[in-house]
């Protein structure tokens, strides 16, 4: 009996493939062979091998008798090969006696996430949310961040959330500012362009009255996500109470808060007040992005105030940010439709010979060729009648 004992230990690496709940009993019938699948499923890019038993071997007789959760946790976090890491810990889980703590599951979470096995990664998620192991907000947190990576995990992360607002207050699982920035950076990345991300719109106004409703204090960090779906939104006034929202909770705007409102502004039309709040965000020393650039200085050359969207572009250039092909036609060439034709080629000049920034000699060339086409007069083409016709 010892000898067929001894036979099974070394065997079992190669029976559990796979990481599922009913792998992990002692006793299991034997199951009967599935039907035949017509349409078999693509095989997984990163497939869960079994290791060698040798290796396996060795770093079992490593473990001593008795070992801990927290033992085995180191054990997994060492093992620089996930597939083993993810073996030693489907052996721990058939030891008698033997429960998995959080810090086991967590470390076995990291080992599949950062080797690129997201099929084991996805079965310990589910373990976890079924109730496998105590609660714990770090390995709550840590299948959040698996979740929100993946679209269609993105219906299960908010599932942990209900759960762990579900959670008395003695149990430390309450969502905290990770979970928050968890969920709202997911949200975020979504939203493009209304009206279709007005739908998640209304989820970011949703967490963010769950998160004042729970008292939880947020970051810069996480303050800047819910102004920036805003912004991308375009709705302007709710950003802005976001913003002037900040001091209550000790923060304090950086580029990023002021480029997502000022180009927000710029987007809605309102460029007294987006060229306010970017004189201001310049003033405090902040550099804004080229985006926020490039917008700025299109919108001035679109309402013809021409000398403020020089002193903008020369900003730019000085500040390291490089326009591209669209800002340039569309001051030089607002400018010829204002009359300004001389003032045109002389800032195109004054583009050229500058020591910082200037223009390639390619897009010099696009520009000249542009400003000499709409300086000259053109025709109007229009359809001659046919002499033969009674009109």
């Amino acid at each position: 009996m010892a000898l067929l004992a001894a036979a099974a230990a070394r065997r079992l690496p190669r029976h559990l493939r796979l990481l599922h709940p009913r792998l992990l009993t002692s006793t299991s019938p034997s199951p009967s062979p599935p039907p035949p699948d017509p349409d078999p499923p693509t095989p997984e890019r990163y497939p869960v091998r079994s290791p060698p038993d040798e290796q396996f071997a060795t770093w079992v007789t490593r473990l001593r008798p008795g070992f801990t959760a927290s033992d085995l946790a180191a054990a997994v976090s060492a093992e620089p090969d996930p597939d083993l890491a993810l073996a030693l810990f489907r052996w721990a889980a058939l030891r008698p006696g033997f429960r998995h703590a959080p810090e086991s599951y967590l470390a076995a979470l990291r080992a599949a996430s950062s080797g690129r096995r997201p099929a084991a990664a996805e079965a310990l998620v589910h373990d976890v949310f079924a109730g496998a192991c105590a609660p714990d907000l770090r390995l709550f947190n840590a299948c959040l961040r698996f979740c929100c990576d993946r679209r269609s995990l993105f219906p299960l992360a908010f599932d942990m959330f209900n759960k762990m607002r579900a959670m008395p207050a003695a149990a430390g699982c309450r969502p905290d500012v990770e979970t928050y920035t968890l969920l709202l950076s997911a949200v975020v990345r979504r939203v493009r362009r209304p009206p279709a991300s007005m739908v998640y719109l209304h989820a970011v106004r949703s967490l963010s009255r769950q998160m004042k409703a729970s008292g939880i204090v947020p970051d810069t960090f996480l303050l800047n996500l819910i102004i920036k779906a805003y912004a991308r939104c375009v709705e302007v006034d709710e950003a802005l109470k976001v913003f002037r929202e900040m001091p209550l909770y000790g923060c304090e705007p950086n580029e990023f808060t002021y480029g997502y409102i000022v180009k927000a502004m710029f987007q809605k039309g309102w460029t007294d007040k987006g060229m306010v709040y970017f004189a201001e965000m310049r003033e405090k020393g902040f550099v804004p992005s080229g985006g926020v650039y490039m917008i700025a200085v299109s919108a001035l050359a679109l309402e013809w105030r021409f000398e403020e969207s020089k002193r903008v572009l020369l900003d730019m250039l000085d500040c390291k940010r490089k326009p591209d092909m669209i800002t340039y036609r569309t001051l030089l060439e607002e400018m010829c439709r204002a009359g300004q034709t001389e003032q045109a080629f002389e800032v195109l000049e004054e583009l050229k010979g500058r020591k910082r920034g200037p223009l390639d000699q390619r897009m010099y060339s696009e520009l000249l060729d542009g400003l000499h086409w709409i300086s000259q007069p053109h025709k109007d083409n229009r359809t001659v009648h046919d002499r033969g016709s009674d009109d």
